[in-house]
Formats: C-alpha cells, structure tokens, sequence
C-alpha cells in the first residue's frame, strides 16, 4: 500500500535497551542541529520519564516547543482508565496523547524535519498515530525517530519492523559505549541532509 515511501537516506531510526539514552541523544543531535541552522523548522515530540521520590510513574509527551501532557501512568485509577489499555503496569492515555502528538505530525509545506520518540508500544496503541507516522515519510520530509530494541528472542512490534526495513532507512543501535560517537554521526548526517532538502 505504501511502497518505497522515502528516498535513500531520510529515515533515521534510533533504537537501544531501554535506559540507553535513546530520547537523550535525541535532544542532542536536535540542540545541534539548532545551533548550525536556527532557522530549521522541526516538528514532533519527545517522551520522557515522569518520576516521584525516585521511581518512575510514568511518561510524558513534550512537543519540541515545550507543550506536554501525560502518556502514561501508574497513578490513575480514574473510572476511565479502567478501559485504557496497560504495557506493563502502565495505563496508557490515548486520548491525552493524541491531543498533543497528532498534531504535531501534519506535515507541513516548510517543515524541514520530523522527530519522533518514540514509535513504540505505548504510542501505537493509538489507531491514529501510526498513519499519522506513514503521511510523514510519504511527505521525504527527513525522519529522526526513536523504536525500541525487540526483547531477546521475541519479534519487532509490527509497525516498527515496517518502519526499519523502509528502503532508505538507516538504523543506529545505540549503547553505553557508543553514544557520543553516535550523536555526532547522526548530526552529522542529518546536517549534510537538511544542506540540500
């Protein structure tokens, strides 16, 4: 249905053991990239643990500009909830992320880079968020997102196998001794490409 979305070398997926650094390398290369070119127009978000007294509760969604809103919590125990769908001991707002991601994936004619962290369990519960995800590389605007690592012996989640073999995806397996190298080769690649998008 959607054959060879995106040209050679505008998908850049980032994936890693959780607790790697994946989202914090994210915001690197971003901060970098912003430095070189304030003007780049770049649209998505970030998810980012929500933590009380030390453990984490939960995650959040933080657009780019700052806006968040929760994703999902240990906390709630709402009559609502009680339908949201769980990863884990997780409940997760669909509603609440779709409010705040979804729009930030319309593709746009000035946009010049999609960031997306991450395409994962949590997210794809959404119905809307991964259509959302395939207008964006049907858009060749440059994609940097965030998957997760497959646990040992178990499968890629379906929708992230399809993301990692788009033709013209390349795929950075991050970990403790390779971030820093990681983040200026994902710079550096995503500058020489925004030169001449």
């Amino acid at each position: 249905m959607f054959p060879e979305m995106v040209s050679a070398g505008k998908c850049f997926l980032v994936t890693g053991a959780p607790g790697v650094g994946k989202t914090t390398l994210i915001i690197r290369v971003l901060e970098a990239l912003k430095l070189s070119n304030p003007n780049l127009k770049i649209q998505g978000f970030y998810t980012r643990e929500v933590r009380e007294g030390g453990e984490r509760i939960g995650f959040e969604v933080v657009t780019l500009d700052g806006r968040k809103c929760p994703l999902a919590s240990t906390n709630i125990s709402s009559w609502e909830s009680q339908r949201w769908p769980n990863v884990g001991r997780y409940k997760v707002d669909i509603s609440s992320f779709e409010s705040l991601a979804l729009p930030e994936l319309q593709v746009k004619e000035d946009s010049d880079l999609f960031v997306i962290d991450e395409v994962g369990k949590m997210e794809l519960f959404s119905s809307s968020f991964f259509p959302a995800v395939l207008r964006v590389l049907e858009s060749n605007i440059p994609l940097l997102a965030t998957v997760p690592l497959p646990k040992s012996g178990c499968r890629d989640i379906p929708g992230v196998a399809r993301l990692k073999n788009q033709t013209g995806a390349t795929i950075y397996t991050v970990d403790n001794s390779n971030r820093d190298a990681m983040k200026e080769q994902i710079y550096s690649n995503l500058a020489d490409l925004l030169q001449t998008h």
